[in-house]
């Protein structure tokens, strides 16, 4: 530095001292970032708990899925509080009620175009999206068609699949780059591999991969030969095969078909977790597996979620707002649903988790995980669950589990439904003779209805729980407390 004055000199070694700091601060952001866990959400279409091998079912083939609940954490009392695609979804991405979204039953494009999730509602990806994370969606979305409900309204930086509820088991159209594509093969796999790509692309930095998969919604057919080899010459084992007038062999059929495409999800979750096997990220990755609702094979002689169908030569009459095949429910067959947490850096491998979890808890405990938090002024409904994750007791956690299904596509109802432990109310406020409760401690498969019951501990029950409901019900100021004062509303609180 010939020549250069001292005052040069200290202006060199300052702007020195800066870059040095700038670098230093960098490289202190770039290791908080890559201290953030990555998120994989595995998200699927349809799926029984009961479909876990680890559930005790020797008839499903489910290594990975069983991997998970091993290696990390197994949900055994995991609830959607309702049990059909569009408002479940509402609820996840909301942590907030259906009822209180406007979306109470599956969303149909044709006959609802203009229906989505409103843009208004600040959803975990947009505030994990503000913490750092890239977020991608692969797979089914069914919040909405019209632009203005694209996942990347909502925080997703990437988008590839389909907008509306269903589509193709084989040679898919789907969105990708924002243009509609015909794709060749089968759809599971499709989306498998452009979750594949995207988390390659990302990983690098902390990433939220959602991947939503179609399967195992109906139709089932066609699939890989290898993971329809296993059930094509299956017997299977329906719950009830003794059920009268049951369509025994029909659900054989659908039984072998369902698990054959159970096991396809399976078999590319495998691929999923190879990937961060290989790209060394399985450590510091949070891999969630959950579905959107459960299913009936059989089950109370019934096919499909809470909008069933009965499955019978012949089914009850039909009623004033319920058509003779459908059998609206909030069974736990239908509400309950398969789900597993794995995180080797906080989780500990075996963890069985019987505590009830609803899909509104997803929302700040994907938070918590993240290390963000709910702004002031959102508004969610459920709780943070990450210290049952990490192990650690939660005494004033509450079991109790409210769940609701105003289903309008079918039939017509306003069920509004209440679980504890032992007991489960279901009221129907379009038609009180719909009403239901079970005992569940002595009655886990709901198959003896108590409603009537006179005993007088079981109408204290019934009391108790018409407050637990009514209570849930002003909190999300439910339209249901609107409807004709001749219906349950009424009847639960009679006129003085």
């Amino acid at each position: 530095m010939t020549g250069t004055t001292r005052l040069e000199k200290c202006f060199l070694a300052t702007a020195l001292l800066a870059v040095i700091a700038t670098s230093m601060a960098a490289d202190a952001q770039a290791a908080t970032e890559r201290r953030k866990p990555n998120i994989l959400f595995v998200y699927t279409d349809d799926q029984g708990p009961w479909t876990f091998g680890i559930s005790g079912n020797p008839e499903a083939k489910t290594p990975n899925m069983d991997r998970l609940c091993r290696e990390g954490a197994y949900l055994v009392n995991s609830f959607t509080t309702t049990p059909v695609c569009s408002p479940s979804r509402a609820s996840l991405m909301t942590s907030r009620y259906g009822s209180e979204l406007g979306i109470t039953d599956w969303i149909n494009p044709r006959k609802e175009p203009e229906l989505g999730l409103d843009p208004k509602m600040v959803t975990w990806p947009e505030l994990l999206a503000e913490a750092g994370y890239t977020n991608g969606l692969i797979g089914k979305w069914h919040l909405g068609t019209q632009p203005r409900y694209h996942p990347t309204e909502f925080g997703f930086e990437y988008f590839m699949g389909f907008l509306p509820g269903g589509t193709r088991v084989k040679d898919p159209t789907l969105e990708i780059d924002g243009k509609m594509k015909k794709f060749a093969g089968l759809t599971v796999n499709i989306l498998t591999d452009h979750a594949i790509e995207f988390i390659r692309r990302n990983k690098d930095r902390p990433f939220v991969a959602c991947v939503h998969y179609r399967a195992p919604h109906a139709p089932w057919l066609p699939l890989a030969d290898e993971d329809w080899a296993p059930f094509k010459d299956l017997d299977p084992t329906l719950v009830d095969p003794d059920y009268p007038n049951l369509k025994v062999e029909k659900l054989k059929r659908v039984m072998r078909e369902y698990l054959g495409s159970v096991a396809s999800v399976d078999r590319n979750l495998g691929r999923l977790l190879a990937l961060l096997d290989k790209l060394k990220l399985a450590q510091n990755t949070v891999v969630i597996f959950s579905s959107d609702h459960g299913y009936n094979v059989s089950h109370h002689a019934l096919l499909y979620k809470g909008n069933a169908q009965w499955q019978l030569t012949e089914p009850p009459p039909w009623t004033e707002h319920v058509p003779k095949w459908q059998r609206p429910n909030l069974f736990d067959t239908s509400i309950r649903v398969p789900t597993a947490v794995r995180w080797p850096a906080v989780v500990k491998p075996g963890t069985v988790i019987t505590e009830t979890i609803s899909n509104l808890d997803w929302y700040p405990t994907l938070l918590a995980i993240a290390g963000a938090k709910v702004p002031e002024g959102v508004l969610i409904r459920g709780h943070n669950f990450l210290p049952l994750l990490e192990g650690r007791k939660m005494p004033d956690w509450d079991n109790g589990f409210y769940a609701e299904y105003s289903m309008h596509h079918g039939a017509t109802t306003h069920m509004r439904g209440y679980r504890t432990a032992k007991w489960k109310l279901v009221r129907d406020f379009q038609d009180h003779n719909r009403d239901e409760l079970y005992n569940l401690e002595k009655d886990p498969t709901e198959k003896r209805n108590l409603i009537d019951d006179p005993n007088p501990e079981v109408r204290a029950v019934i009391k108790a729980m018409d407050a637990l409901i009514l209570a849930e019900m002003r909190g999300a100021d439910d339209p249901a407390l609107r409807l004709p004062p001749d219906q349950r509303f009424e009847l639960i609180h009679p006129k003085k």
